[in-house]
């Protein structure tokens, strides 16, 4: 039976109503006569209250509440991929046939498809025991995703019923089992799963080989794992949107999952008209055919905002559960945290540092923790693998959000300001990011790109801090005081940062970079530093060493080698050899 009550009181999306009327903690309510979508946040003997997740605007005390007796949940089925949904799961292209450009208050739109056919090829048979997790059925839901329908997690039996292989509706029964206590249980193509509960496993898989994302600075400098978190900060036009668009188009995630929280709306139409245009390179599909979108824009209700990171991990966490390997990127999780704020202010919370909620740390940390590269409850592996955007005010990285994100993620990619400002991309500081994830995919590294990756990277760092630590003296009293030793560093962290770290998004050799060619670019610019570096140990000046043009072209590489066109750092090598041989004879 539905509980109801009556609105007592109302603070923008926050509803109170007076008593105890038997509501649930974390249920799902519809608000006032245009039944809005809300959930019970917080329960005494005197109040119930219930943030709703649509504009409150005209709602009015005396208005009814009822129960669904379910919590928020999403929709579980084929028609995911290649979606665009809200931030409690409503197909914004089905809202906009309803109701046009915005959300009509209180709109009732089923979150996928019930009408169409998918083509079912069913995977068990009768007398099959199947227990949580059981792939029962597979459906092509695009050209590059088969989706591999599932008993949910908490169901268990023998197979007494199947249909057979056809055109079936996600909400046609498919399979039916008898449960341990003899009840018989329908099974369809569709799930139904609490948003802020994690999906189970079995267990949780050590970070032991990299997420593969073509950008050098991240994959070589600072690399995040398969199944690894990762924060990229930074003031506003640093790029944090572009990196994540870049790492959606190149990662070697199998899907992505974009949410856009409280982001420009000219954004997201962006990621939606660059993802429909894109052709995947892995499958030559269109990129969409592999993401799905969560759109909660700056000027969608605020509750829906806090609730839409939620709904993205819960989607991450199905397809990984299928064997797939996810990748999600939260832009931001600041604008999130935001939501958080104002929600608790209308509760009248006592604040924390920044008026941000007190329980701001253990919202993100929980949030965090369901990343991870995972044995499923049907024994194949997955991940989710998050990269979260954080936005604070003015770049201030000592901001709460950033400061209690820092603690969670172990990869931290510092967007700079200056670097941005010089068109310098990614820009990524190399001084301030880092990667917790080094050490545990050191071993794959070595046995997958090379034995010397590792101390290549070591070298190719040492000599970026090199050119920090110099620029201050240089600052103060000019480079020409130098030694040629120190000069020659410089010269070569420029090689480093232009014709290594820099990269552009709009070439065609340089958009994505194979890990063996990386390794070749360092090996290529160290050999050219080993050999001028004996140069200058014979008392070379190193004014001669610069007449030559061989740093403008070891810079050059990234653009003149083509990914399969490998052998051409060999021509390289003996040009550098030829440059130590020219100078050692012109000085002779």
């Amino acid at each position: 039976m539905n509980i109801t009550g009556k609105i007592f009181g109302i603070n923008g999306p926050i509803i109170y109503l007076s008593g105890n009327l038997g509501f649930k903690m974390g249920e799902m309510v519809l608000v006032g006569n245009g039944k809005l979508v809300g959930e019970v946040i917080a329960l005494t003997k005197v109040r119930t209250t219930i943030q709703v997740y649509e504009e409150t605007t005209g709602l009015k005390p005396g208005e009814e509440v009822i129960s669904t007796g379910a919590a928020i949940s999403v929709t579980l089925a084929p028609g995911i991929i290649s979606n665009i949904f809200d931030g409690i799961e409503r197909p914004l292209k089905e809202v906009a046939k309803r109701s046009g450009a915005y959300i009509a208050r209180g709109i009732s739109v089923e979150s996928l498809d019930t009408t169409k056919l998918w083509d079912v090829h069913v995977t068990v048979k009768t007398g099959d025991k199947v227990y949580g997790g059981t792939i029962i059925a597979e459906v092509p839901e695009t050209n590059a995703i088969m989706h591999k329908s599932m008993i949910p997690p908490n169901v268990n039996g023998t197979v007494t019923k199947v249909v057979p292989d056809g055109k079936y509706t996600i909400s046609d029964t498919i399979v039916t089992i008898v449960d341990t206590n003899g009840n018989e249980k329908e099974i369809s193509l569709t799930q139904k799963w609490p948003i802020r509960i994690p999906r189970p496993t079995n267990k949780r898989y050590p970070s032991d080989r990299p997420l593969i994302t073509g950008q050098r600075i991240l994959d070589t400098l600072f690399p995040i794992a398969k199944g690894g978190t990762a924060a990229i900060p930074g003031g506003f036009g640093t790029g944090k949107t572009m990196t994540q668009h870049q790492l959606a188009k190149w990662c070697d995630a199998d899907i992505i999952v974009y949410i856009g929280c409280g982001e420009r709306g000219n954004e997201m139409t962006e990621v939606l008209e660059d993802f429909s245009k894109l052709v995947d390179p892995k499958s030559g599909n269109l990129l969409l055919d592999r993401t799905t979108l969560i759109a909660n824009t700056s000027n969608m209700p605020v509750a829906a905002r806090e609730a839409s990171i939620y709904t993205g991990i819960t989607l991450a966490e199905y397809y990984r559960d299928m064997g797939y390997h996810v990748a999600i990127m939260a832009d931001s999780t600041s604008r999130w945290a935001e939501a958080l704020r104002e929600l608790s202010g209308r509760l009248e919370e006592m604040p924390a540092e920044e008026g941000f909620p007190a329980y701001l740390a253990s919202r993100l940390s929980a949030f965090y923790e369901r990343a991870g590269f995972m044995e499923n409850l049907n024994g194949t592996e997955g991940s989710v693998s998050i990269i979260g955007a954080v936005s604070p005010q003015g770049g201030d990285f000592s901001e709460p959000v950033t400061q209690n994100t820092k603690r969670f993620v172990r990869c931290f990619w510092a967007l700079d300001k200056s670097l941005a400002y010089a068109r310098h991309f990614p820009a990524i500081q190399w001084l301030t990011s880092y990667s917790e994830y080094l050490t545990d995919l050191a071993p794959w590294y070595i046995a997958n790109v090379g034995s010397d990756f590792i101390d290549c990277r070591n070298q190719i760092l040492s000599l970026l801090t090199q050119e920090s630590k110099l620029n201050e003296i240089v600052k103060l009293i000019g480079s020409d005081v130098l030694p040629d030793d120190q000069k020659l560093v410089l010269e070569i962290a420029k090689v480093i940062r232009l014709g290594f770290v820099q990269q552009n998004a709009f070439h065609p050799s340089d958009t994505f970079v194979p890990m063996i060619k990386q390794l070749k670019m360092m090996q290529t610019i160290l050999y050219l530093y080993s050999k001028a570096k004996q140069l200058i140990s014979m008392s070379m000046p190193m004014s001669v060493l610069k007449s030559e043009d061989i740093f403008e072209k070891v810079i050059s590489i990234k653009y003149d080698v083509a990914n399969d066109e490998l052998q051409k750092f060999d021509d390289y090598k003996l040009m550098i050899d030829a440059f130590y041989h020219r100078v050692m004879e012109k000085n002779a």
